[in-house]
């Protein structure tokens, strides 16, 4: 027993240990905790900084439960920490894996390693462990650290998935590990800069130090419980379509899926995914690639951009010097801001940089784009604002305009233009379709804002099943898109000349 004890395979995999509840019939039922395949493989590969990227219910949140356990009991003076989404998942986390597993232990060992203090979010043992489950992991110096569904928090807390990146990631020690697991959550935040930063390591097949991420990914098809019987596949109409999706699958997998396989996917996607691409990729992904993807149904330019990646104008558009340099501006209160950053050479237009943030003051953004001004010895043009930057809007201890605000900035030097409102939405819209076929966007600089033009999408109207001629607004996503219809609607060569690299005393401003 003692032998066996020793080794932590055996103490994680033999089902003699840890107690786990699952759903069984009307009720639940207690049973031994034996890892399953995707959850064995990770135990194998487990590393200092560990990215899991994972298909829906694979059971990563209980078995890091049950390492997070283990590893206090045998281990003196170890913290151990989960934070999820919210308070209620945080304490069922607790409630009903670590508490559970560590009260249906054989009583030898309980007897061995007593609890000297037990709440509803944290038990402290007789050997100085403590394992803790929090919304966040503030306070003291965790030995392990696990975020559940670090997708999520990113998209609905994004200051608190900051908080984790800045703050708690650091304060883990270099013996330490950390485990972020979650499935997709749109195509940008932490989570998805840790996947790719991950994978890149993963895909050179680079030897990791310590304070590098790990890439672990489980899609669908390798979870043995994702399957149908023989007799309830044979039930299941496959579309042509769809087993033309299932094939080409195959052959970037390099493995075959049964009929079973495909016919349980396609049931999920029907059922659970409610028919959704999106939802059904993000869930359930095929590949790492799959799970970040969006589906170009009811989005504003998808054909403008794939014609654009298709001929190379999102590719490598440098700032070139001896040009002026124009900026675009969405500028939000509460919401946020956005600015592409653009140049008018040989008749095509170059956004070569992007910049955004949430609830920061105008003079971020003027702050940014000196910095930027200055590192690439940037004359400026003309700064294009939307048709709100006249309203008036309360700034500290008097009523200001952005354009007023923005002025007292000055600095930066260049004009100031407003550019009139059009009178539909669409038209505006209509008229960057127009015009992209002269952008160019340079890949690099523009990321985040050509993630944003991909996702800018249509509203969905429930009550008729279309897509109407209106945006949804204020998803993270508009104001970039809404930055560059200035361009559309308010840029000419004719009336952006070079401005003198002198500051001026004062911003020059017109409505064109």
């Amino acid at each position: 027993m003692l032998r066996c004890l020793g080794d932590p395979f055996w103490r994680i995999e033999s089902g003699c240990l840890y107690k786990i509840t699952i759903k069984a019939g009307d009720g639940d039922t207690l049973v031994p905790f034996r890892p399953n395949r995707p959850q064995r493989r990770f135990m194998r590969r487990l590393w200092h900084r560990n990215c899991i990227l994972k298909a829906r219910q694979l059971g990563f949140t209980t078995l890091v439960s049950i390492l997070w356990l283990d590893h206090a009991l045998f281990n003196r003076d170890q913290l151990c920490v989960q934070v999820a989404q919210t308070r209620e998942d945080a304490e069922a986390i607790f409630k009903g894996k670590v508490v559970k597993a560590y009260e249906n232990l054989p009583e030898a060992l309980r007897q061995a390693i007593t609890t000297k203090r037990l709440t509803a979010t944290q038990i402290e043992f007789s050997n100085g462990s403590i394992v803790r489950v929090a919304t966040s992991a503030r306070g003291g110096t965790p030995h392990r650290l696990h975020i559940s569904e670090m997708g999520k928090i990113g998209a609905k807390f994004p200051d608190k998935a900051r908080e984790i990146v800045s703050g708690s990631f650091p304060a883990v020690p270099m013996d330490g590990v950390i485990i972020v697991e979650s499935t997709a959550e749109g195509q940008a935040g932490h989570f998805k800069d840790i996947v790719d930063d991950a994978r890149a390591a993963h895909e050179m097949g680079a030897e990791l130090n310590p304070k590098q991420w790990r890439f672990h990914f489980y899609p669908w098809w390798d979870e043995a419980g994702y399957t149908l019987s023989p007799e309830a596949a044979k039930g299941v109409p496959i579309t042509p379509k769809e087993h033309e999706y299932f094939d080409k699958l195959e052959s970037k997998i390099g493995r075959k899926l049964t009929l079973g396989q495909r016919a349980w996917w396609v049931t999920t996607f029907q059922s659970e995914c409610m028919s959704d691409p999106e939802l059904m990729w993000r869930e359930y992904p095929s590949t790492p690639d799959e799970a970040f993807q969006v589906s170009t149904e009811g989005t504003f330019y998808a054909e403008q951009l794939r014609r654009a990646r298709e001929s190379g104008r999102i590719g490598a558009y440098p700032h070139l010097s001896g040009h002026p340099v124009n900026t675009f501006w969405d500028i939000g209160n509460s919401d946020g801001t956005a600015v592409w950053l653009h140049q008018h050479v040989n008749g095509m237009d170059r956004f070569f940089r992007f910049i955004e943030d949430w609830n920061k003051p105008y003079s971020h953004f003027i702050n940014e784009l000196q910095r930027i001004g200055t590192e690439l010895s940037i004359t400026w043009g003309t700064h294009f604002l939307p048709h709100d930057a006249d309203q008036k809007r309360q700034q500290a201890d008097r009523v200001a305009s952005p354009r007023e605000q923005l002025e007292e900035l000055r600095g930066i030097g260049g004009r100031w233009d407003v550019v009139p409102r059009v009178d539909y939405l669409i038209h505006g819209i209509n008229a960057t379709r127009t015009k992209f076929a002269g952008y160019c966007f340079d890949e690099a600089g523009c990321k985040e804002g050509i993630v944003h033009i991909t996702a800018y999408r249509k509203r969905w109207n429930r009550a008729t099943s279309t897509y109407t001629d209106e945006p949804v607004k204020h998803d993270g996503h508009s104001e970039a898109a809404d930055a560059l219809r200035q361009h559309a609607q308010g840029f000419s060569p004719a009336i952006v000349k070079p401005a003198s690299t002198k500051q001026r005393p004062r911003a020059n401003w017109r409505v064109v």
